[in-house]
């Protein structure tokens, strides 16, 4: 195994690191071994293995439970590791590479604060897993939820997904779907004699470009929904009257709704079309009224957002436990090539979880 990761030393210099161990979704052994490893160097954690999913445990008897998780993978590299560093012009550091930004910052934080908080004064659940940014089905945090929900089980929760240090709470749901408009192919040169499909796309398309996005407040976020369409297909050949038009939909609702009350009014939305639901995700409700979530608020001061996306917040939500978005690194530049993350948004975040917990 490669040398140790230092969870007790300068965290941007283990933010690196961790950014240079490769870690694509479904390659995360190397990872969830390093992180292991370090995490079992610490005699106030116990630590479980589950696959790539790492967890540790404070066993201290106190009366809250607080469960801060992260995930390990990344999406595909794109010539962006190893890891380097500048400065910006007002000399501040910045670290790039694949992960930087999302969410091997978060795991850094993590880690550090793991190693550094040994008495919390709420019990902590560490949780570090694996497949976050492919297939639901292949997720470390919802296979655990599945197989070994006790191991998840908390007060609160804290996701270090990336939003430049600042409280994003609960998200919103998505759903995906499908408009299938059929017709009747003919030759192009005699066109009368078919019913082009495509053609027929034109009023759901104007439908969805006037549509006004409904905004809601929910324990005092606000969260802005949408409804677009974001694929188009039809046709087979360039003197063919197309007899199909595929038109794919998201819908991202606020999380005052059900998936089922969110596909009845994407149906009303679009009454008179054939609408299939082919993909849904539930959102999750902030719970800033939690006595956690309200100390944790003054911990990181500032004022709380609404998750403007999907996270696994939501699955903790499906819990019963309430959970907020908090780490480093601009989510704008989640999968870019050019991923990066500030150094102070990671000793922020350390800092701020330092104080909470302790």
């Amino acid at each position: 195994m490669s040398a140790p990761l230092d969870v007790s030393g300068d965290v941007v210099e283990l933010l690196r690191a961790l950014i240079d161990i490769e870690s694509v979704s479904g390659r995360e052994t190397e990872i969830a071994d390093r992180v292991e490893q370090a995490l079992r160097g610490h005699d106030h954690l116990k630590v479980l293995r589950d696959g790539n999913v790492v967890i540790a445990r404070t066993e201290l008897g106190r009366s809250e439970r607080v469960v801060i998780a992260g995930h390990l993978d990344t999406v595909p590299i794109a010539g962006n590791l190893p890891s380097w560093t500048t400065h910006d012009s007002a000399g501040r550091k910045i670290i790039w590479g694949r992960g930087a930004c999302d969410m091997k910052g978060g795991i850094a934080v993590q880690l550090s604060v793991a190693a550094a908080v040994t008495r919390p004064q709420r019990d902590v659940t560490w949780v570090f897993y694996d497949n976050e940014e492919v297939e639901e089905y292949r997720n470390g945090l919802s296979r655990i939820a599945r197989e070994h929900p006790s191991y998840l089980r908390g007060d609160f929760a804290v996701l270090c997904e990336p939003t430049s240090a600042r409280i994003e709470g609960g998200c919103q749901g998505s759903m995906q779907l499908r408009v299938e408009l059929k017709g009747l192919a003919a030759h192009s040169a005699r066109s009368w004699m078919g019913h082009n499909a495509i053609h027929d796309a034109g009023g759901l398309l104007r439908l969805l470009a006037s549509y006004q996005p409904r905004q809601i407040e929910i324990d005092g976020l606000i969260y802005r929904e949408g409804l677009n369409v974001v694929t188009i297909s039809g046709g087979i050949a360039g003197n063919v009257i197309p007899d199909r038009c595929v038109i794919e939909i998201n819908y991202r609702f606020a999380p005052d709704k059900s998936p089922a009350e969110a596909e009845a009014y994407a149906r009303t939305v679009l009454d008179g079309y054939p609408v299939k639901v082919t993909d849904v995700a539930a959102g999750a409700r902030p719970g800033l009224d939690q006595p956690a979530a309200a100390e944790f608020l003054r911990a990181v001061g500032g004022k709380a957002s609404a998750k403007l996306g999907w996270t696994d917040v939501a699955r903790f939500s499906a819990m019963g436990i309430p959970a907020v978005n908090f780490g480093p690194g601009d989510p704008s530049k989640a999968h870019a090539d050019d991923e990066f993350c500030p150094a102070d948004d990671v000793v922020a975040c350390r800092d701020a979880l330092i104080w909470w917990l302790s």
